[in-house]
């Protein structure tokens, strides 16, 4: 009973085996099929049957996502189509605007990568960075902390297993080592029989070394006297050149077997391709010149030869078996070549060059014309080569007889008559070629040169240039009636060229005539102004002043257009020329005060003094209560020692301006006079009006503290940052006066106030660390610059690791999170640091405000210190060109720029920067506004102000 329970553990034998069983697979096996597996072979039902039974149940048929392939693959819809060029053309089409859609999307597509790239990097940025400021601070860490550092041991607390295997040593290491260091002290048998270290020959003679040297130098010096043809002991001398003989040994070309290999197979190439086509000229070439390349002359000729016989029509084979043959046969061969090719321009030219006698090249040329008359290349080679003018007018003549439709040959036949007979010419011409524009520029450039003519009188001449107009004006209209259309940028393009070849009145013509074309209403100021900006960057002032002179004909109210053009007269023209456009802009804008104002100017600059009277009189009339007028009109007398006019002018001004800016003028003027009663009784009666102006406070607190009064002078200064607590010089002036005082300490508390009333401002921080540096202070005014220009998580300051320390922890909130961009700041960080971290601490700031022109000039600074002349050069001339208003330039650096010419520069250097200094104007700086408005310096121009600014720096 038991064992009838008990399962069988061999049933398995007899089960079906599963569908994917394949015997022996766990061991490696692979199952095979055969045709009993699968049964016999049969046909699967056909596309038409299986449509029918998808239709039957109602389901649609497949489609084959493949059937619309691109016909470049060979199959599919338009595998049997032709591909024509009409679908080449479509394709570039769709290529051409898939390139502009994405040129189009590159620029935001590239921001938007940037801009995800520098969000990322400030997510999750290198560790380099992160240990950025710990690395600098490893300056500051002396030897005997660095030798303090412990080792790094193992701190894994495992115990590692020793490498305690041993090898055997071989018993040959054993027994070498063992030997190495014995020395033999007897001779062996043989040593003692030969005598010692001699060594026998095979038969027991001995080798004599000297006899075999000597033998050896008298053939090298045989065969170098055969060489040198001087050998005299067999008679005879060779045909070598010894001096050349090295140079021809240079000439060898030596070709590797690769290169061999290469051109042997193309040598078959190229015989396949001559002997299956030999009717195809560029095979015969290619073959000669492989032969050539070669070094192969002979062969290559014979190639080019057969090529000549079997393509007699074709100009390139001939060309190129001239090339290959000496000047003679060159000439037969090119002689044989017209007999085929008569019509060749080429080889008519060819046959010229080869040519060394002017009358057998003419000979050649006009054999040439005979057979192809109509050739533009033939007859001017034929002309140039003609020496008289008179020739060369006939065969012009001649040749514009047969090719009516050249303009190149009318306008140099043109060039070759008189005035009067060339105007026919150009009159032929334009009958015979309508649509070109050059005839008409030609015929404007003939009447300017005729007008300009010594003998002709202004009246004449002005009649005749606008002739000039009325031509160009008239070949615009007929090239339009023909329907010749060309753009204004083509036009302008041939009014540069005009101006550029001299004839600026036909570069006027042609801009009056053609400028407005294709503009729209609304866009012509912009257009235009553009136009002429690109003119002037170009070079073409005449081109231009054109575009701005018709400007101002459409626009004469515009005054940014006069503005424009009195800049570019200032700048390019004459005195006159500024003069003349300045009196038609204040004629056309009287109200435009800086008009008045630069026509002024210019003629006091000139020294025509009642001139400038007389246009500020004017302007007087036009704006009488301009403000800028009148204090113009003030700074002119008293310029010229007219102190009494420019008083009472500021008395006048009072009533009828009436503004603050004249009420502090007055002050200032009574200032600068020693009136100082008088200034204060000014200002006095300026506050009551305008008590929100703050440089009244501040002059009034000026003269106080000129004259000792320090009490008056901290009530007027007290005054005015409680009428004006925004304003920072009102803040700085209170400080230094209490610093001026003595008081230290109330100047500090003075600058914490002013913070907390206007805070982000680098001046106040600047101003606070000056105190601190004035005091004695070293490193707590380092400590308030890192406070105030850089407590941010990459600055620190080398003062001293306490100090850092503080830093850190009292001013966590300051510094460059109120002014992260401050290039003041950055510049006096920069010099605090010690001079081997100075390039570093630059390049910080570089990143941070590396446009600021403060930045600029401590780095060319740096350049400066470490000798490097012409880089500091160019980063002062990066410094003052960082404003984009020239005034806006700071006189600091202009100084520190000429104070660097005058170290290292010459003559000429240091004059260039003085005179863009004084073009600039510069009107700020730490050390330029203290000097500037220094009563003694009242009289002073940029020049003599930029000289004492230079020699204050340090």
């Amino acid at each position: 009973m038991a064992a009838k329970d008990k399962p069988n553990k061999l049933a398995f034998l007899s089960m079906p085996a599963p569908a994917s069983y394949v015997a022996g697979l766990g061991r490696g096996a692979s199952g095979f099929t055969t045709r009993s597996d699968i049964g016999p072979a049969r046909e699967g039902p056909s596309a038409e049957v299986i449509a029918e039974a998808q239709a039957r149940r109602g389901e649609e048929a497949e489609v084959d996502p493949e059937q619309f392939q691109d016909p470049d693959n060979e199959y599919g819809l338009f595998a049997g189509t032709t591909y024509e060029a009409d679908d080449e053309e479509a394709d570039r089409i769709y290529e051409q605007v898939d390139q502009a859609m994405d040129a189009r999307r590159r620029a935001r597509r590239e921001a938007r990568e940037n801009e995800e790239l520098a969000k990322h990097r400030a997510e999750r940025p290198k560790i380099q960075q992160q240990f950025a400021d710990l690395k600098r601070g490893l300056s500051v860490v002396t030897d005997e902390e660095w030798e303090s550092i412990p080792e790094v041991g193992n701190l894994t607390r495992k115990k590692r297993k020793r490498d305690e295997r041993s090898f055997v040593v071989s018993d040959s290491v054993i027994v070498g080592d063992r030997a190495r260091t014995e020395y033999e002290t007897s001779l062996d048998s043989r040593q003692q029989t030969m005598g010692g270290f001699e060594t026998p020959a095979e038969n027991g003679t001995i080798t004599n070394f000297a006899e075999m040297s000597q033998a050896r130098d008298k053939i090298l010096s045989l065969k170098l006297d055969q060489v040198s043809g001087t050998a005299t002991s067999t008679g005879l001398q060779t045909a070598i050149d010894p001096k050349g003989y090295l140079t021809s040994l240079d000439s060898v070309v030596l070709k590797t077997d690769a290169e061999i290999g290469d051109i042997k197979r193309a040598r078959m190439l190229f015989d396949s391709l001559v002997k299956s086509n030999p009717k195809h000229s560029p095979g015969w070439i290619a073959a000669a010149r492989l032969e050539e390349h070669a070094g192969r002359t002979v062969a290559a000729r014979k190639m080019i030869k057969q090529g000549c016989e079997q393509c007699p029509k074709n100009e390139d084979v001939w060309l190129e078996a001239a090339r290959l043959h000496n000047n003679d046969d060159a000439k037969v061969i090119l002689a044989d070549a017209v007999q085929h090719v008569g019509q060749s321009v080429r080889i008519w030219m060819a046959a010229a060059d080869l040519e060394h006698d002017t009358k057998a090249k003419k000979r050649v040329l006009r054999k040439a014309l005979e057979h192809i008359p109509n050739s533009v290349r033939l007859w001017k080679e034929t002309v140039n080569l003609e020496s008289s003018a008179v020739d060369a007018r006939i065969l012009l003549s001649r040749a514009v007889e047969v090719i009516p439709q050249s303009v190149e040959l009318w306008l140099a036949l043109a060039r070759l008559e008189t005035p009067d007979k060339a105007k026919a010419v150009l009159n032929k011409a334009r009958k015979a070629v309508p649509t070109s524009h050059e005839i008409w520029i030609a015929a404007g450039r003939l009447l300017e040169q005729e007008a300009y003519a010594p003998e002709k009188t202004a009246e004449q001449r002005d009649k005749e240039l606008g002739m000039v107009d009325k031509t160009i004006e008239a070949g615009v209209r007929e090239l339009r009636r023909h329907q010749v259309l060309l753009t204004r940028e083509q036009w302008l393009k041939e009014a540069e060229r005009c101006e550029n070849e001299g004839a600026i009145r036909t570069c006027e013509a042609i801009i009056k005539a053609t400028i407005a074309m294709d503009v729209e209403e609304e866009d012509r100021l912009d257009t235009w102004t553009g136009d002429a900006e690109a003119a002037e960057a170009k070079g073409n002032i005449g081109a231009a002043r054109a575009i701005l002179a018709y400007a101002l004909r459409v626009f004469p109210d515009k005054k940014s257009l006069w503005r424009k053009a009195a800049d570019l007269e200032k700048a390019r023209g004459t005195k006159e020329s500024l003069n003349a456009i300045l009196e038609r802009a204040v004629h056309h804008c009287p109200q435009a005060e800086v008009l008045w104002l630069m026509w002024a100017k210019e003629k006091w600059l000139a020294g025509d003094v009642p001139a400038a009277r007389e246009v500020l009189e004017r302007a007087f009339v036009a704006n009488s209560e301009s403000e800028q007028i009148w204090l113009a009109a003030v700074k002119l007398e008293a310029e010229n020692g007219e102190l009494q006019v420019a008083r009472e002018l500021l008395v006048r001004a009072r009533t009828v301006a009436d503004t603050e800016r004249i009420w502090m003028k007055s002050a200032v003027f009574e200032r600068q006079q020693g009136q100082l009663d008088n200034a204060l009784e000014t200002l006095a009666t300026a506050i009551k009006k305008y008590p929100k102006f703050a440089k009244l406070y501040m002059i009034q607190g000026q003269i106080h503290q000129q004259r000792k009064d320090h009490a008056a002078a901290r009530t007027s200064y007290a005054a005015g940052i409680k009428a004006c607590p925004k304003n920072v010089h009102l803040w700085i002036l209170a400080s230094r006066l209490e610093e001026v005082d003595g008081k230290s300490i109330k100047a500090r508390a003075l600058l914490d106030k002013a913070r907390l009333a206007n805070p982000g401002n680098d001046v106040l921080w600047a101003e606070a660390v000056g105190v601190e540096e004035r005091s004695g202070g070293a490193a707590q005014a380092k400590t308030v610059l890192a406070r105030g220009a850089s407590c941010s998580s990459e600055f620190h300051l080398t003062a001293s690791v306490h100090d850092a320390d503080r830093c850190f922890v009292s001013s966590r909130h300051a510094g460059l999170q109120e002014c992260p961009a401050s290039g003041l700041l950055w510049s006096m960080a920069i010099w605090a640091e010690p001079r081997p971290t100075r390039k570093a601490r630059s390049a910080d700031a570089l990143r941070k405000a590396g446009s600021d022109p403060w930045v600029l000039c401590s780095v060319a600074r740096l350049f400066w210190a470490e000798r490097k002349i012409e880089k500091a050069r160019h980063w002062f001339e990066r410094a003052v060109a960082a404003n984009e208003n020239p005034a806006d330039t700071w006189g600091d650096i202009w100084a520190w720029w000429l104070k660097f010419e005058r170290q290292h520069g010459v003559a000429e250097q240091q004059e260039e920067v003085i005179k863009k200094a004084a073009s600039a104007e510069p009107r700020y700086g730490p050390t330029w506004q203290p000097i500037a408005k220094d009563v003694a310096n009242t009289s002073k121009g940029a020049r003599e102000i930029l000289e004492l600014v230079a020699g204050a720096l340090h």
